[in-house]
């Protein structure tokens, strides 16, 4: 979905490259889905932690002013469904002289039915397709409610994106939110680069507010205007949405995956690593990871939240880690686990290598599958081709990297007392990491 978000993009007049704002965590895979559709001059700005949706536009606005100019900014959540492509870039091209004009736009979704998962915008007059001031917004309606939002004519799905100059953003949110911009300020004059990334100063960004745009700004500023957006529009906050816009069959199911269904209807079958099969389910979600199996009716999608609750309470690591890891370099999946080993396979970009390294508490044993590894083994170096082997004692400084034109795979099996991410010392990195 990020990768639609960004394609949809192209056959936008003057559109620069996108600028992506996201969590430091999360930086190696959003780099690599970047990367998957050859966007090479996007650039990504790095969260050290968490603040909600109004520091992070600011930030973006701030980088985006930093050498003069003062360009009016397209605000896209990575997480929509948008059918229409050309008419999302009509009501962009209809809503570029009103956001030139210093309103901050947003775009109001035509409504199908009175949803209660979405916020309201209550706009000035009967929708007609031409720019309106937004008069109040409202939050996700009880169904009574709703039903007397759609019968009024006068409202529209608040879809989260926006239109406006960054310098009157940065005005609005410096008159409500002052506290905001200048943690923001302070956290990217202290920013420092790091390949294609951007940080955030961490001690200035901690320091901002936790609010969402819509607290901070929109619901405030008496500039707001709003434009009609009929487009197929879906803002994917669940796994029934995404039954919804799926494609099904003639009983209404949707699969993806290794998946085997008998007499089901209504249900979303998701398999990822291995085969699901279903009977006689009906209206319900499974969604098969390889961390973790979901099982539900489709209408508790929204409880999922309530659930993630409880993983976190628990400690469980299923509610923040993943098997799969993504790195500069390439990625790892852990495929499997002991007492005193673990079990991992790795894949190396072409060209790419991993740091310099040593740890305290275990050794290695690297089995290549396919490709060509580049091995430094403490004072030695050497080649390893296709099912060939080397082993990296404990405390032996080591390194691998991949000279050819093809991914590097290879299992790698490690042994010891403690096999945790942070047992490494780098001694040098072309990442920035040592």
């Amino acid at each position: 979905m990020l990768q639609q978000t960004l394609q949809r993009l192209a056959g936008i007049d003057t559109v620069s490259p996108a600028l992506l704002v996201c969590n430091e965590s999360s930086r190696f895979i959003v780099a690599e889905q970047v990367r998957e559709i050859g966007l090479e001059n996007s650039r990504m700005l790095l969260e050290p932690m968490r603040r909600n949706t109004a520091p992070a536009i600011a930030s973006a606005a701030l980088h985006a002013m930093e050498n003069g100019e003062d360009p009016l900014l397209l605000v896209l959540p990575s997480d929509h469904v948008i059918l229409d492509t050309p008419a999302f870039h009509r009501a962009i091209a209809l809503s570029r002289t009103a956001a030139e004009a210093g309103n901050l736009l947003t775009f109001g979704i035509t409504p199908t039915g009175p949803e209660t998962g979405y916020g309201y915008i209550r706009a000035e007059g009967a929708p007609t397709g031409s720019i309106q001031r937004v008069l109040e917004f409202v939050e996700k309606p009880a169904l009574a409610l709703a039903e007397q939002y759609i019968a009024s004519g006068e409202y529209f799905w608040n879809s989260g994106m926006f239109l406006f100059r960054a310098s009157r953003y940065l005005e609005e949110l410096e008159r409500f939110q002052p506290a905001v911009l200048a943690a923001c300020r302070a956290a990217i004059s202290a920013a420092k680069s790091d390949l294609d990334f951007i940080r955030l100063d961490k001690d200035a960004y901690a320091a901002s507010p936790d609010i969402a745009v819509d607290y901070a700004v929109m619901e405030r500023t008496s500039h707001a205007a709003t434009i009609a957006l009929d487009a197929g529009w879906n803002d994917i906050g669940s796994w029934k949405a995404v039954l919804d816009v799926a494609e099904k069959d003639a009983s209404q199911n949707s699969t993806l995956g290794d998946v085997l269904i008998q007499d089901c209807n209504d249900c979303l079958v998701h398999s990822s690593s291995r085969l699901v099969t279903a009977i006689g389910m009906r209206n319900t979600v499974i969604v098969e990871t390889a961390d973790a199996v979901l099982v539900m009716d489709a209408d508790q999608a929204q409880q999922t939240k309530t659930m993630v609750a409880q993983l976190i309470a628990r400690e469980r690591p299923e509610a923040t880690m993943h098997r799969e890891v993504f790195r500069p370099w390439g990625s790892y999946d852990s495929i499997g686990n002991g007492d005193r080993f673990q079990v991992k396979r790795i894949t190396v970009k072409p060209g790419a290598k991993l740091s310099l390294q040593m740890h305290h508490h275990r050794a290695e044993h690297w089995i290549v599958v396919s490709g060509t590894a580049q091995i430094t083994n403490g004072d030695k170096e050497y080649l390893l081709t296709e099912n060939q082997s080397t082993y990296i004692p404990l405390g032996v400084v080591h390194s691998l990297a991949n000279p050819g034109k093809l991914p590097l795979e290879l299992i790698e099996i490690q042994s010891g007392s403690y096999l945790g991410e942070d047992d490494i010392v780098r001694f040098e990195d072309r990442y920035g990491r040592a």
